[in-house]
């Protein structure tokens, strides 16, 4: 079966998105445009997953938890979870390797923590904007102990990518999904990367970013083990 996707969206406790996208905010914005399933990506952080998926319990749509972890390389690495526990187990290890200072909210913006009703319930200290001090091969390692999958983001892009930034896909690790950003010609990465699933997400940082890329995955059933297990999957 097909079922429309969005695996790239960040909430307000990103600090370059806007404050409006709280969790009621960015579920219902997935509803009214069709998705099924939406991955929560936030930089550095999965605080705000639970709350996401509180809202979503009550609807037919799947939350997928993940986090955006940029490497000591500088490369975003989409890491995406069947469970929040399973997100919420290198969450410590990713803590411990951002910068040992706190967030300056005039300068990189604010990195705020909603409850399941859209309330202000705290804020995040850390320096979610920056690198941590974990490499490309210590994340998948990590992300495949708790049988998650990384997925090397916008790999169009000019900065954060793994393209631009290593100029290759390092062989030695195994990526069988690979994600463009929404300006990119994903029938062109599809021909270049023969042997990757591309798949093409929003990178939402406001509401009315999220489902535009209007893609569609072919899963064995409507679950976000499924959709997982598809994304781990290496191409026929």
């Amino acid at each position: 079966m097909e079922i429309k996707y969005d695996l790239h969206i960040h909430t307000g406790l990103s600090p370059c998105a806007i404050l409006e996208m709280t969790p009621n905010n960015i579920v219902n914005m997935a509803l009214i445009n069709g998705l099924d399933v939406i991955g929560i990506t936030d930089h550095n952080s999965c605080e705000q997953i639970e709350s996401i998926i509180q809202v979503a319990s009550n609807t037919n749509l799947l939350i997928l938890p993940g986090i955006e972890v940029e490497t000591i390389e500088e490369v975003h690495i989409l890491c995406l979870f069947s469970s929040l526990e399973a997100v919420c187990s290198i969450q410590k290890k990713v803590y411990e390797g951002l910068p040992a200072m706190k967030n300056r909210t005039d300068i990189f913006g604010e990195q705020i923590l909603y409850s399941n009703e859209d309330d202000k319930i705290g804020i995040s200290e850390y320096m979610l904007s920056f690198a941590t001090n974990i490499s490309l091969e210590n994340l998948v390692e990590m992300t495949e102990k708790y049988n998650g999958v990384c997925i090397p983001a916008h790999i169009d892009r000019p900065s954060y990518s793994i393209i631009s930034n290593l100029g290759m896909l390092p062989e030695h690790l195994d990526f069988p999904t690979l994600e463009v950003s929404k300006y990119a010609d994903i029938q062109k990465y599809k021909d270049r990367y023969p042997n990757h699933r591309i798949i093409q997400s929003s990178d939402a940082h406001e509401l009315g970013h999220i489902g535009e890329c209007e893609q569609k995955l072919t899963v064995t059933n409507r679950s976000v083990e499924a959709v997982l297990e598809e994304l781990k999957r290496h191409k026929e």
